[in-house]
């Protein structure tokens, strides 16, 4: 399945797959600018490759959560309205309009002028509800996996068992908020490169590793940890903007 993809920032990317045009977790705030929740304020450092407003015409949005602004922020909501987002269970409920909530491992089938994609939803394990996304064409085999924020924990090998996954994009920063305690609630390069090894993906595209202040690692440590375990011809930087074609097939094809 051959796609084209365009890293925004933090974790939006445009993916152009199967016929469709996709975006995930839409966040397009100009920075810097604080988000006070509550007891936690989340800072932004640096905006978007790419205004909402220069966007192609979307068939979807694939939103992992929707309570977090560095995944949803004020002007990735606005973008939502009238578009089909495929998200939680829980996030549809708040969402509402044309949003559709995915339990784990629910299909849902996206059709659009050009191609149909077959859209699974991913465990994943962060500070409240989340889901990751599995792309495939109909009748394909491989699938195109995208994290979501999640850290790495055993169930995530299940995805290896139910799917053949040939390129990630994974969602990495090592994001440590401490009001939540002192684990991660994304992934650092370690634990990234031991899910890059069980799912068996030839390709990694990270993202969600910079532009926010609660991010404990970028690059050059996500680089580190995956050539300390013999991956770095795995790994594929996206320059923020560019539109680049990933290879979805799988390590073992």
């Amino acid at each position: 399945m051959k796609t084209t993809l365009t890293y925004i920032g933090t974790a939006t990317v445009l993916l152009e797959t199967g016929g469709l045009t996709l975006l995930t977790d839409p966040a397009f705030d100009h920075a810097p600018t604080e988000y006070p929740t509550g007891p936690v304020t989340l800072r932004s450092l640096t905006g978007p490759a790419v205004e909402a407003a220069d966007l192609p015409a979307l068939d979807a949005v694939l939103l992992s959560h929707d309570e977090h602004p560095d995944n949803l922020d004020a002007a990735g909501r606005a973008l939502l309205d009238g578009r089909t987002v495929l998200t939680t269970v829980s996030g549809a409920q708040r969402l509402g309009g044309q949003a559709v909530g995915l339990a784990p491992w629910e299909t849902h089938e996206l059709t659009g002028e050009r191609g149909t994609l077959l859209v699974t939803a991913a465990l994943g394990r962060h500070a409240g509800d989340v889901i990751g996304f599995l792309l495939r064409t109909p009748g394909e085999d491989e699938a195109l996996y995208v994290s979501g924020d999640t850290v790495y924990y055993d169930e995530l090998d299940e995805i290896a068992r139910r799917f053949t996954v040939g390129a990630a994009v994974l969602h990495f920063g090592a994001a440590l908020v401490p009001y939540f305690g002192d684990d991660y609630i994304t992934m650092d390069g370690e634990q990234g490169a031991r899910l890059t090894r069980a799912l068996g993906a030839g390709t990694v595209v990270p993202v969600h590793y910079d532009a926010w202040d609660h991010f404990t690692q970028g690059r050059d440590g996500i680089a580190a940890a995956f050539a300390d375990a013999g991956l770095a011809d795995r790994l594929h930087w996206a320059e923020r903007g560019i539109p680049t074609v990933i290879d979805t097939r799988s390590a073992t094809s």
